[in-house]
């Protein structure tokens, strides 16, 4: 017979004055009752950020079965993420001590005014693009080849413009 010993371990939160209870099947040598709860937390958060992740950038659904599109798209949702958070950085310092900002209300938040952030960004870099109704004739007007490479336009793009 498979059996498996399990040990339920409380630790004592003096700040909420209570315990937090957590199964483990880790020896009482193989860790400090500390540590676990350590460990939980990092695997909680870990946890909340896959499902920020899967709700607010729609990891779970890509819409390709092409490894480098997939690639692609989980590369910009989690850029997005690190600006996200640092943003969230950011407002926290600037904001009133008794304002609370949970992660999923501030990734809702962030994600709806990403291209006004974007556009802003653009205008504090000197970055101004050229005006789209003449970008897309131009554009159709060129064989494939002809076209710009999308990591060529975004390298030129995001270079700050020298002023004169």
């Amino acid at each position: 017979m498979d059996t498996k010993r399990f040990r339920v371990v409380g630790v004592r939160d003096e700040d909420a004055d209570d315990y937090h209870l957590y199964v483990t099947n880790l020896s009482r040598e193989e860790f400090f009752p500390a540590d676990l709860a350590q460990i939980y937390r990092c695997r909680w958060e870990v946890e909340l950020l896959f499902r920020e992740l899967k709700t607010q950038y729609d990891l779970d659904e890509f819409d390709t079965s092409n490894e480098h599109v997939v690639k692609i798209l989980l590369y910009a949702a989690l850029l997005s993420l690190l600006v996200s958070r640092d943003l969230l950085d950011l407002v926290t310092e600037q904001a009133d001590d008794e304002l609370v900002f949970p992660p999923e209300r501030w990734a809702a938040t962030f994600r709806s005014h990403a291209q006004l952030i974007l556009h802003e960004l653009g205008e504090h870099l000197g970055y101004s693009p050229p005006p789209l109704l003449e970008r897309l004739i131009e554009d159709a007007q060129k064989i494939h080849k002809q076209r710009p490479i999308l990591q060529e336009t975004l390298a030129t793009a995001t270079q700050p413009r020298c002023e004169s």
